[in-house]
């Protein structure tokens, strides 16, 4: 990684969940070029896991924050602008859906399921922004994780790549609407790659070994593939690149 590309920056990291995690890796890769952090967590066994974690990356910051609640993500931006005047970057990581909403049939999706998939997964990218915005107010870069569910029908995906598709949609009226301001919003479309969220998909290791086989590069891709390409958005080098979806993906 770029030693000193992010030196001076302070950025934000949602969506940690553990070491396996791509919001991990991404915020090792910060680290590592020079940035210093500050995490959410949900109450509960995620705070513990990630104090764990933290303890890797000494002078990280941690604020409790639920992303489902426009409170909590107040609460978060306010604490945090009292340690920080200005925030760099945000790298926001953050998907859920129920279970049996990636088994069966998208047509059988409750109502109640699907409106909390695109509210975790869509709509918190959007709350964040909104609440982020004054710390961002001089340029900055904000960056979400996407998947080629978000475009093309991929089996088991269901739910999320229907939120996925909202979530790409959003980061681009986002970048539209604060671009004025200087701050940019991108997607990063990675590969499958077998982390806490993925393993809930049922054929992810089929999808895996199909990807190595058809992708160009001829292998999947990892975590620390999407983290090199998460530092590259966060920094000045991708000044001039936004509401755009960085596809990582082996080709």
């Amino acid at each position: 990684m770029a030693k000193g590309l992010l030196e001076g920056k302070h950025g934000v990291v949602f969506g940690v969940a553990n070491e396996r995690s791509i919001a991990w890796a991404c915020a090792k890769a910060c680290v590592e070029a020079g940035a210093t952090l500050t995490f959410n967590h949900m109450p509960g066994a995620q705070e513990k896991r990630v104090k764990k974690l933290l303890e890797e990356l000494p002078g990280s910051g941690l604020i409790p924050c639920d992303v489902s609640s426009d409170t909590d993500i107040s609460a978060f931006f306010n604490t945090l602008s009292q340690e920080h005047s200005k925030v760099d970057f945000i790298i926001h990581s953050v998907a859920y859906a129920e279970r049996e909403d990636l088994q069966g049939k998208f047509l059988n999706t409750p109502r109640s399921n699907y409106n909390l998939a695109l509210d975790i997964s869509a709509y918190s990218l959007t709350a964040i922004a909104r609440e982020a915005g004054p710390l961002l107010d001089n340029g900055g870069s904000i960056i979400t994780m996407s998947y080629l569910g978000a475009e093309r029908v991929v089996p088991h995906y269901n739910v999320m790549g229907v939120a996925k598709a909202a979530l790409e949609a959003g980061a681009r009226y986002l970048a539209a609407d604060l671009g004025p301001k200087g701050i940019r919003v991108n997607c990063i479309s990675a590969g499958p790659i077998k982390t806490l969220s993925s393993s809930a998909i049922p054929g992810l290791r089929q999808m895996l070994k199909a990807s190595e086989q058809t992708a160009p590069l001829g292998r999947n891709v990892t975590q620390e593939d999407v983290a090199g390409a998460a530092v590259f958005l966060a920094s000045e080098l991708s000044s001039a690149i936004t509401g755009e979806v960085l596809h990582v993906d082996g080709g």
